[in-house]
């Protein structure tokens, strides 16, 4: 299977977002644990349960995002804490014992500034948390996909948002060869393992897509995030909040640029993020501007994983894009998901549980459980 159709196949998804990524207070890591870190930001430990109302509802990719600075010891060796990856082998194992295809990346990491200065020192943390992350998940299946960084880019610079400079594009596409050298060389199936590198802050501007620097792997996945229209779908005016047809052509744009810089040279594409903000009770806008952007996704075969931050109720200048109460194990607004996974069809109802070949499903649970 190529990388294109490898991803062809996957089907859309959902992101747990604010949990394992989640960060605490300066003062309070010197004690810190993992479930600390999993409930810092005011979600619930993550359960089988949570995970498996995902699946059954249709999910078929599951994003873990993760961030490890906390548990990550000093140079040289920046040893992991194994509480920490055992926790985080867990929640991979609820995704892949209930048939998910799981993302695991590193996300709010603030150590890899893309810049020549700071290259060498981000390089060689880069490559040794990634060499034993890819080591601990050696066994697991092709279902596992590796996300070498989450959205690297020159925080506090008029450079971070709008599609980077030569210098930052350059350095993370070095820094997104280095992971790919640092998982391949892990051997077993990390050699045929599926990954992921992000483009400049996984950005979606025409500048960052066309300073892409191709690995020579052909088992690798372009990741982008694109929260489009972003007056709509992510910025903080509650004046924007109504989706109009006049808007379309920015989504037409965004999945053009995609087929242009990616699909039309056998690049895959998965949008690691997207989703719309819940602005007052706009709910009907949400759900038309999620038709429209999920099936754009769907005619150019680019899988979207919702990013769900648990929040779905706060202040105005919260980002609220969440869509499952997971403490209820019960979506807030299951509009919103029948939209998303276009569940109105019949052949997606009655798929969505999915069908997972047992042989490896079976083999995926217990690669990572044995060695956990």
């Amino acid at each position: 299977m190529t990388a294109m159709e490898y991803v062809r196949n996957l089907g859309f998804g959902w992101n747990l977002g604010d949990t394992m990524d989640a960060r605490v207070k300066e003062e309070e890591r010197e004690n810190l644990t993992p479930r600390k870190q999993e409930t810092a930001w005011f979600n619930p430990e993550t359960t089988f349960e949570i995970i498996k109302k995902v699946a059954d509802s249709g999910f078929t990719l599951f994003r873990l995002p993760v961030t490890w600075t906390d548990f990550v010891g000093p140079a040289p060796d920046y040893t992991i804490r194994q509480d920490f990856l055992g926790r985080v082998a867990e929640i991979v194992s609820f995704g892949l014992e209930n048939g998910m295809t799981v993302i695991l990346n590193l996300h709010h990491e603030d150590w890899h500034f893309p810049s020549h200065e700071n290259y060498p020192a981000a390089s060689e943390k880069l490559m040794a948390v990634w060499t034993q992350i890819a080591e601990h998940f050696k066994p697991c299946c092709n279902k596992l996909i590796f996300e070498a960084m989450n959205e690297p880019r020159k925080v506090g610079t008029d450079v971070e948002w709008n599609g980077g400079d030569t210098e930052g594009r350059e350095v993370v596409a070095k820094l997104g060869h280095d992971f790919i050298r640092a998982v391949r060389a892990t051997g077993g199936n990390n050699a045929q393992r599926m990954l992921m590198v992000p483009l400049y802050a996984a950005s979606s501007d025409e500048e960052a897509m066309g300073g892409y620097i191709p690995s020579g792997d052909d088992r690798v996945i372009v990741s982008i995030h694109s929260y489009t229209p972003y007056n709509f779908a992510l910025s903080d005016d509650y004046s924007h909040h109504e989706w109009t047809p006049a808007l379309e052509d920015e989504i037409d744009a965004l999945f053009a640029r995609i087929d242009k810089y990616f699909l039309s040279k056998n690049i895959p594409v998965i949008m690691g993020e997207m989703g719309a903000r819940r602005k007052g009770d706009n709910l009907a806008d949400r759900v038309a501007w999620t038709q429209y952007y999920a099936a754009a996704a769907r005619k150019y075969g680019v899988p979207c994983i919702w990013w769900d931050n648990g929040r779905i109720e706060g202040p105005d200048n919260w980002e609220k894009f969440g869509l499952l109460e997971r403490g209820k194990l019960a979506w807030a607004f299951p509009e919103l998901v029948v939209a998303f996974l276009d569940l109105h069809q019949p052949a997606q109802k009655i798929n969505a549980g999915h069908i997972v070949d047992a042989i490896d499903r079976i083999f995926s649970i217990a690669s990572v459980m044995n060695n956990n």
